[in-house]
């Protein structure tokens, strides 16, 4: 379990293939700092198992489904990525209940600079449209955001100054690819009700 408040910006080291899988070397001095085998680390909001440490350095296995269902699959050497240790139970709650489970991936859509903040536009993939909701949460590569406006298309929400240059969001261009996982709650309630099959 997540919070969605971003600790540290890595760097993709090396993605070696294995068989239909890939194990990833991702530089973050500071989550490998305590970090050990079968710890979790998100990465890009994506909860990976650490396989092994070393100065500065974790590697993690990714399976061909996260590969396929997230954009980790587009990742290479040098590329940054946002990292989250698992919560503890002592840990402060800053963002909101996050799993590192993507239900989906959804690409920029538009940026619109404001003073101090900027408003990012993101597609929506349709079967994730009714889990969103204004003022509500939702994680974009594994920031904890509030959305400000959704459509059956598209959601928005605000960066601070912050977010724009501890995490990845700062950078993404119109057209690149962004992890999404809607708030848990809202999957449990629909199926509580009867109204979903997850």
């Amino acid at each position: 379990m997540f919070t969605g408040i971003v600790e540290e910006l890595g760097t993709v080291a090396e993605v070696v293939p294995v068989g239909e899988s890939a194990r990833f070397a991702i530089r973050g001095p500071l989550v490998t700092a305590d970090a050990g085998h079968g710890d979790s680390i998100s990465v890009n909001g994506v909860c990976l198992t650490v396989v092994d440490t070393a100065d500065g350095v974790f590697t993690c296995d990714v399976m061909r489904e996260s590969l396929d269902r997230s954009s980790l699959g587009a990742l290479g050497p040098g590329d940054p990525v946002n990292l989250e240790r698992a919560a503890t139970l002592s840990s402060r709650l800053g963002g909101h209940l996050v799993q590192g489970h993507v239900d989906g991936v959804g690409t920029v859509v538009r940026r619109e600079p404001g003073d101090d903040w900027e408003l990012v536009r993101f597609t929506l993939p349709p079967q994730l449209a009714r889990y969103v909701v204004e003022k509500g949460s939702i994680t974009v590569d594994g920031v904890s955001l509030t959305v400000v406006d959704v459509t059956d298309e598209d959601f928005a929400v605000g960066l601070i100054p912050t977010t724009l240059k501890l995490t990845t969001l700062g950078a993404k261009d119109v057209g690149d690819p962004v992890n999404l996982e809607v708030d848990v709650i809202a999957k449990y309630v629909e199926k509580l009700l009867g109204g979903g099959s997850r």
